[in-house]
């Protein structure tokens, strides 16, 4: 069995620590023994464990005074203190000093396994966090990213710092933070001291995209009671984001390409020419190209838009920054919410990184938020996510294959097997089953009903 790691037990009293070195031998770690606080010590320095189980009370040297030894000498050593049934005092103490957990003689085996796996995962989490804090240096203006691709994207946005590029475009799926992107670009850029100004291209009713944009006159139409300028004007020297760029109607393309061009509009219903001097920075989670070749957007104004084009990488294909991420939104929400952060175990954040989060960002935001409520200064292991990320099947860019058996099959029976299998895995849980197959809820039940498999199952 491969060592989980060194461990040292500390206690005068013989039999326990025998019991606690066999136990703890059986579980696979590395453990040294010493039968008084002075030896412990020495032998804290020299073998360098991951945790120390120590007795409280010994003569000459106590377990108050190895802590405080430790703990002068700068060592961060995790502590598990054990200590008779009724000397709270001391384990108080004995916590004001360092001591990660404390367990109540007489204890039952189990208890110390669990106290020692949890307080293992803590410690490799809070490693995770340090490793990560060094990493941050490399955050740009909130966003935070070290993997390759996002380092890159940090080396472009410092480029543009320097360049006042008329337009950019930033595309990239939903829920990558497009918006951070931009705003960042305002933030870091000679515009920083002027307005930015944000546009959801799609929540605005199609015949109020002009007026929205260049504002109108009074008496241009119906409800143009006074005039008004629009979102370019009231922009003027700074930053428009123009989000979801792809789903701006084609016969406000036409408008905003003359304007780009001419770097001048005029007002619904006016006849005067108004210049304006401010970026433009628009954002799509479709492929324009596509929508270009499909006839839905013009190819002379997403050539005027990609002066310089930007693409966020999606959160599976920078699977390296998910722990960096997942700390920081946790850091946040405790910070935010005024409780300490859960502590993923490294099952639970296996799990993580294996699943695909087809909502990026965003969904891991939201995923770290429910732990950060429910969870708050907590260990949260895998069975604790939620049923989507629990089951998921880990995230691969390839398909799987399955081998045809040489006698054929016959594919109904098939998905049948395959669904029925996937409830059972999953205890009649058919948000988790959906996950395992890559369906929806919705989709599995359909399935299930196609196929008289019980809902109850």
């Amino acid at each position: 069995m491969a060592k989980k790691g060194k461990i040292v037990v500390c206690d005068d009293e013989e039999l326990i620590r025998w019991s606690l070195t066999e136990h703890l031998r059986s579980e696979g770690y590395e453990v040294f023994e010493a039968d008084n606080g002075v030896t412990c010590v020495e032998l804290v320095y020299r073998v360098n464990p991951a945790i120390l189980l120590l007795d409280l009370r010994m003569p000459e040297l106590d377990g108050l005074g190895v802590l405080r030894a430790l703990r002068e000498g700068g060592s961060e050593l995790p502590v598990i203190v054990l200590t008779a049934l009724g000397s709270i005092e001391p384990a108080i103490e004995a916590t004001r000093l360092g001591a990660s957990a404390y367990l109540s003689k007489p204890f039952h085996l189990d208890r110390v396994s669990e106290a020692v796996g949890r307080v293992l995962a803590t410690e490799a989490s809070k490693r995770q966090v340090r490793q990560n804090q060094g990493r941050i240096a490399h955050a740009y203006s909130g966003i935070v990213g070290s993997s390759r691709a996002m380092l890159s994207l940090f080396d472009t946005l410092e480029r543009l710092e320097r360049i006042d590029a008329p337009t950019v475009l930033i595309t990239g799926e939903s829920g990558t933070g497009k918006d951070l992107v931009a705003r960042a670009i305002h933030a870091r850029g000679s515009r920083r001291e002027k307005p930015f100004v944000e546009v959801d291209c799609a929540a605005i009713p199609e015949t109020l995209v002009e007026s929205t944009l260049f504002g109108h006159e009074r008496g241009a139409f119906t409800d143009a009671k006074v005039q008004k300028a629009g979102l370019f004007e009231t922009a003027n020297g700074g930053v428009v984001f123009l989000d979801e760029i792809g789903e701006l109607p084609l016969s406000m393309q036409a408008k905003l390409l003359r304007a780009l061009e001419n770097r001048k509009f005029k007002r619904v219903g006016g006849n005067v020419d108004i210049k304006f001097d401010a970026g433009i920075i628009a954002a799509t989670n479709r492929n324009l190209l596509s929508e270009v070749a499909a006839g839905r957007f013009r190819e002379d104004l997403y050539y005027r838009l990609a002066v310089v084009q930007l693409e966020v990488p999606s959160l599976r294909s920078r699977r390296d920054d998910i722990p960096l991420l997942s700390h920081h939104f946790l850091d946040q929400f405790a910070t935010q919410h005024g409780h300490h952060a859960p502590q993923l175990t490294e099952e639970a954040m296996t799990r993580f990184i294996d699943y695909a989060w087809p909502g990026n960002i965003r969904e891991l935001r939201n995923a770290t938020e429910r732990l950060s409520i429910f969870h708050a200064g907590q260990v949260v292991r895998a069975e604790d996510l939620p049923a989507t990320i629990r089951f998921a099947r880990p995230a691969t860019d390839e398909l799987g294959t399955f081998f045809l058996p040489p006698g054929g099959c016959v594919i109904t029976q098939v998905e049948r097997s395959l669904v029925r299998q996937a409830i059972e895995r999953t205890h009649g849980n058919q948000t988790g089953a959906a996950a395992l197959l890559g369906l929806s809820r919705f989709a599995l039940r359909n399935r299930m009903k196609k196929y008289g498999i019980p809902f109850d199952a």
